[in-house]
């Protein structure tokens, strides 16, 4: 951040008075620019035993398998994002039964949400920012062209669950710490 967005003038990063992290402060209004971690929305797809994967047509992982997933919007809830992201990537709807697991991830300043749910029926075809959606058996899920770790901690805990019977009423919070360059 170069210009404070309140009045357009020069901003230096400083520690305000009364804090202690290094913010963006405007030099002439004062105004102190918070920067936030970002929400990533994400979905757990169910179609009897299978789930709903992704392949990416955009960076970052071109052509890597995900979960369907992205950034929430200024006024949506996260199950709105998730069930957005859903339909966005995958063209398919889901009735949404549960948060599944909440990963934060420092290194990049994201914190991922995943829901899970059935799919409304099996529906689904490639969106603007896929190259391919499928429904994967746990045996055949790409696990060697997952886009992220934080995918494959998703998908290995859910069908760790599902065969103890707990995902249903599961609920994970986690941490990734284990970088991909610069990807969750």
């Amino acid at each position: 951040m170069n210009y404070c967005s309140h009045c357009g003038q020069p901003v230096e990063q400083c520690i305000p008075e009364g804090d202690n992290l290094p913010r963006h402060v405007c030099t002439v209004c004062h105004t102190i620019h918070y920067e936030n971690p970002k929400i990533v929305a994400a979905c757990i797809g169910e179609w009897e035993d299978r789930i709903l994967l992704c392949r990416r047509a955009i960076e970052p992982r071109h052509g890597l398998w995900t979960l369907p997933a992205g950034f929430m919007e200024n006024r949506e809830s996260t199950r709105e994002a998730a069930l957005r992201e859903t339909w966005e990537e995958a063209r398919a709807r889901v009735d949404i039964q549960s948060l599944y697991a909440v990963y934060s991830i420092p290194h990049i300043s994201q914190v991922y949400m995943v829901f899970r749910g059935p799919l409304i029926e099996p529906a689904y075809e490639a969106g603007p920012e896929s190259l391919a959606v499928e429904l994967f058996r746990e045996q055949d899920i790409p696990w060697e062209t997952l886009a992220f770790p934080v995918m494959e901690k998703t998908l290995r805990q859910y069908f760790s669950d599902r065969d103890q019977g707990r995902h249903q009423s599961a609920t994970h919070v986690g941490e990734i710490t284990r970088p991909m360059g610069d990807q969750p």
